[in-house]
């Protein structure tokens, strides 16, 4: 049975992984995070130091030694961040900080176990605690050095190091510890008990990636962290390059000639992702400025029938494809002429609708789910339509899943059996109509005040007009990832008003808008975020420079192939994907045991010596 893409597990693990990318590390502002470090540092102070001064002289005290402690880690966090760390794209004077702030909360939690077992069992606990939160400090700084960065082991232990020993040689100045000796020994036994534990960390989680795609986790977890944090792609690709395989990918074009090119609707079966700026995410847009500046016309790249395991690996493959492609834009079809275009034929049966024009012996061809959630449609239903637009004597089919509502469910089997059935009966009754002379128009129009953070890639809003005799046709294709539901109609009934019969509206479905912002689904489709009238307004613009610029035209049918363009495959991007979770979920269920068994271990030391 055909599944949806959207309902398949590879979406899901993709969905998943977005939503977790989009999630990490909420970080406050620098300001912030020297506030909450120099609040906890001083609670740090006082809470230990009046377990052995009377008021108001603990209070003195602890004020002073709460303000050493902050200035000598904000002193040691900038010497890790320039000169232990220098140049690593992670870890810059906010981020270290961030971590010195994290640490903090644990030890400041341990002393203030220490601070109420000293008020009944001795004044001896509040060391043993102190003691116990510098060890804790130090493995959980270890762990996450150790698993973010790419720096060598001997600059991660100093950077892991350098902050608490100073903190904890300051604690035993201020406080009256007499068992120096015990404390330097509990250190030394602090720092190999770190090392050994946050060793088996990393090498519990390495053993995942290893065993199911023979790459180390954490490996792939620290490149998943530098394109997030510093939107660096190469670490990422390397792994997706060496995961992929080579595929021939099927180009469909339709290039429009007055008689130079005045637009080209392009529709490869790639598709936009997996996210950010990683793989084919930017496709869409970087495809339609490549053609516009090659062949100094409108182009549009909507999206095609595919998921996510049609991603292409890197840029590198990314661009591959794109040159390709510009290179084959300026071919002639054999069978081009004048034989015109048909009206625009829309058929709908109450769930899925299909929109049909045919120009020459190539349809275009969209199918929607609209008002109900309209999402990546699987491959085989693209095969199905390219057979049924052969049964009808054409001899391409450019076939565009809409891609235009996220809202609501429907099950598959009812899904994809409507579209077929539109499908179907829309090319039939298509291919049934005369050929026409037409006109062509086409404009974009990029909005300013629309950023990646509100779901609008870099490729504007794109009409392409079609009048045959008096049946005027407007397709508005928006580089975005879908739309919220509704929005579509509002659209339509827009370009209704301006005396247009019919179209249909398209996002592209870039996924240069998923991972950029922290929210549940990880990004924004068009409509969620700006306001609906005014991007209706960017739309009527176009629309109206489109009309404004139609031109007697007639249509170029382009079909191609390319060979060896690497995609990451349905099987390995699962994989991957669910290598992720399980990485995360792993580290979180190790960390508490490593935590517990070494905290157990040192506070035997203390107890006995």
């Amino acid at each position: 049975m055909i599944r949806l893409a959207a309902e398949n597990p590879l979406n899901l693990a993709m969905d998943n992984v977005v939503k977790r990318y989009s999630s990490l590390f909420k970080l406050p502002s620098y300001r912030s995070v020297l506030l909450l470090l120099a609040s906890l540092c001083l609670v740090a102070g006082v809470l230990f130091a009046t377990a052995f001064y009377s008021m108001p002289e603990g209070l003195v005290v602890g004020a002073a030694l709460g303000f050493s402690l902050f200035l000598v880690t904000l002193a040691f966090d900038r010497a890790i961040s320039t000169l232990v760390m220098g140049q690593d794209l992670i870890y810059n004077s906010r981020r270290t900080s961030a971590l010195s702030v994290f640490c903090w909360v644990i030890w400041v939690f341990l002393i203030s176990i220490g601070f109420v077992l000293s008020m009944f069992f001795g004044k001896l606990w509040q060391i043993r605690l102190c003691l116990l939160g510098f060890s804790a400090t130090l493995i959980l700084r270890l762990i996450v050095f150790t698993s973010t960065s790419f720096k060598k082991y001997a600059r991660l232990w100093a950077a892991s190091v350098l902050q608490p020993l100073p903190c904890a040689i300051l604690f035993s100045t201020f406080g009256p510890v007499t068992g120096y000796l015990q404390a330097f020994l509990f250190i030394v036994l602090s720092l190999l008990a770190g090392s050994l534990s946050s060793s088996l960390f990393t090498s519990l989680l390495q053993r995942s990636g290893e065993q199911s795609l023979g790459i180390p986790s954490l490996g792939l977890f620290k490149a998943f962290l530098l394109n997030w944090i510093v939107d660096l792609n190469l670490p990422f690709e390397e792994s997706l390059e060496a995961l992929g395989k080579e595929q021939d990918i099927q180009i469909s074009m339709i290039r429009f000639d007055d008689p130079n090119p005045k637009a080209i609707i392009v529709v490869p079966s790639v598709h936009p992702g997996p996210f950010k700026n990683i793989g084919s995410s930017l496709l869409p847009s970087i495809l339609k400025f490549s053609l516009e500046k090659e062949l100094n016309c409108v182009a549009c790249v909507p999206h095609g029938l595919l998921g996510h395991e049609f991603d292409l690996a890197s840029q590198f493959q990314n661009h591959k494809l794109v040159q390709r492609i510009v290179e084959s834009s300026h071919l002639e079809d054999s069978e081009t002429s004048d034989a015109g275009a048909t009206p625009c034929v829309r058929v709908s049966d109450g769930l899925a609708t299909a929109c049909c024009q045919i120009f020459n012996k190539c349809a275009l061809l969209s199918l929607t789910l609209a008002p109900k959630t309209t999402e990546d449609l699987p491959h085989e239903l693209g095969t199905f339509v390219q057979k049924e637009a052969e049964r009808n004597g054409l001899t391409s089919c450019a076939i565009v899943n809409a891609h235009n509502s996220i809202d609501g469910t429907v099950t598959e089997e009812q899904a994809l059996g409507s579209l077929r059935r539109v499908a179907s009966e829309c090319l039939e009754r298509a291919a049934s109509l005369r050929r026409l002379p037409f006109t062509i128009g086409a404009s974009t129009v990029f909005p300013k005040e629309f950023s990646l953070e509100d779901g609008f890639g870099p490729g504007g809003i794109t009409v392409i007009f079609v009048k045959v005799r008096e049946q005027k046709t407007a397709y508005v294709v928006i580089d975005g990832n879908n739309m919220v539901s509704g929005l579509r109609e509002r659209i339509l009934t827009a370009l209704r008003n301006l005396g247009i019969d019919d179209g249909e509206v398209y996002t592209t479905d870039t996924h240069a808008v998923n991972a950029v912002v922290m929210t549940r689904r990880g990004y924004h489709p068009i409509g969620e975020l700006v306001d609906d009238e005014r991007l209706i307004e960017y739309v009527k613009a176009a629309s109206h420079e489109a009309m404004s610029s139609q031109a007697r035209a007639k249509a170029v049918c382009l079909n191609m192939t390319v060979p060896g363009i690497k995609v990451i495959g349905e099987k390995k991007l699962e994989t991957l994907c669910l290598l992720i979770e399980t990485t995360i979920g792993k580290a979180k269920k190790a960390v508490v045991p490593i935590f517990a068994a070494t905290g157990l271990l040192l506070m035997t030391f203390l107890l006995y010596t």
